[in-house]
């Protein structure tokens, strides 16, 4: 893509999603990881809709009513995105790609970082890390972060996220946030990377998705195009029993996916290039909040 391209494009998409994090989270994003690098502050009597998790049980068995530790945020933080960049994302049969969606969505967690002043730093990876974009703050760096995934062309086109993850955990030492950003369609186990990274970070999970990934449309006979393994078969569309097995085979992975990122105490969210993507993460948002 050409400079003045690519300037423009960044731009629209800055200007797009800057506004809808501003209308749509409205302090959601400082909220939702409110809690995290906390430091010990004073204990005070406890008021309505104090967490009770922060009653102090002893400091309220000697005063015989309850007080609640009161905790200072350390604002300091770092915010990752581990963005998958393998074939796969360049699917979409909408008005948008997977990729596409992964950009807008990378957009507005990177602008949500810059508003609460937070660092913000991005590992593309497809089968191996092919980029690493240390963090930093400022609006110049998220800028930069849009332009690099736009005009990114990975060397590899398979995918083994646990390349990301284990590279994220290597490279960073203090606790921060990492979004792990990826359709999920990896035949390497990365869950096992993911809930280690996450006992010393704070991992979500963000599936990107496409409608005929869960329903196979009435079409005939199609064409079927593996982007990572650059392999075609052909597939009776038709067929009742052809489109049953296919939806039945993604509920299964859909299922497993969420039991496995639930045991791993990972939130996560499942965007869809056919819906209002920004609605599922301010639901993440305040679910993390409350």
């Amino acid at each position: 893509m050409e400079t003045k391209e690519l300037l423009k494009k960044v731009r629209e998409i800055e200007i797009r999603t800057r506004g809808l994090t501003k209308q749509v989270f409205s302090g959601e994003y400082s909220s939702a990881f409110k809690g995290r690098g906390m430091t010990f502050s004073e204990v005070r009597n406890y008021q309505f809709q104090d967490d009770v998790r922060n009653i102090d049980w002893n400091v309220t068995a000697r005063f015989n009513e309850p007080y609640v530790k009161v905790y200072e945020e350390e604002r300091e933080l770092s915010v990752f995105l581990v963005l998958d960049v393998s074939g796969s994302n360049h699917f979409g049969t909408t008005d948008k790609t997977k990729h596409e969606l992964m950009l807008e969505t990378a957009a507005v967690l990177a602008f949500s970082a810059v508003a609460n002043n937070d660092k913000v730093g991005v590992i593309f990876v497809s089968d191996k890390v092919e980029k690493y974009i240390p963090p930093k703050k400022g609006r110049t760096h998220a800028m930069r972060i849009l332009r690099e995934l736009i005009n990114i062309e990975p060397e590899s086109k398979g995918t083994h996220l646990n390349e990301g993850i284990r590279f994220f955990r290597n490279i960073v030492k203090k606790r921060s946030i990492c979004f792990v950003i990826s359709d999920f369609y990896d035949e390497n186990d990365f869950m096992y990377g993911l809930k280690i990274a996450n006992s010393r970070h704070d991992v979500i999970a963000i599936k990107i998705s496409d409608p005929a990934e869960e329903k196979l449309p009435n079409l005939g006979l199609i064409k079927m195009y593996d982007a990572e393994k650059e392999e075609s078969i052909w597939i009776n569309s038709s067929s009742k029993k052809v489109r049953e097995n296919f939806s039945q085979r993604n509920q299964k992975y859909e299922k497993e996916l969420k039991d496995s990122f639930t045991k791993a105490g990972v939130d996560f969210a499942v965007l869809s290039t056919e819906g209002k993507y920004l609605e599922a993460l301010n639901t993440l948002f305040l679910m993390r909040r409350g």
